[in-house]
């Protein structure tokens, strides 16, 4: 069982869920769990505003801030060890060259 479905699978069987198909009976066509579909079926209600929650738009954003914030403290703790380097060996980052 894959972890992740093609959004064509994910768009054909919530249509089918959506047009009044069981969900046992697409579960077992699809080769899915009933869950998948639920959760499928609950964040399409969310995309359209039809329930409260995150939208699959808002989810993207906050991984890719996610990311960058976690790239970002990656880049400062280097830069405070680079930092750390310099004042146990008493040199100025912006040593003279004269």
């Amino acid at each position: 069982m894959p972890s992740r479905y093609p959004a064509e699978v994910r768009k054909q069987v919530v249509e089918l869920a959506r047009a009044g198909t069981r969900v046992a009976q697409l579960a077992e066509t699809f080769g899915m769990t009933q869950a998948t579909i639920y959760s499928w079926l609950k964040q399409e209600r969310i995309d359209r505003g039809e329930a409260p929650g995150l939208s699959t738009e808002g989810q993207m954003e906050l991984a890719a801030a996610k990311r960058r914030i976690r790239q970002l403290e990656t880049e400062l703790a280097v830069s405070r060890k680079v930092n750390e380097v310099f004042l146990d060996q008493d040199l100025s980052p912006k040593a003279s060259t004269r």
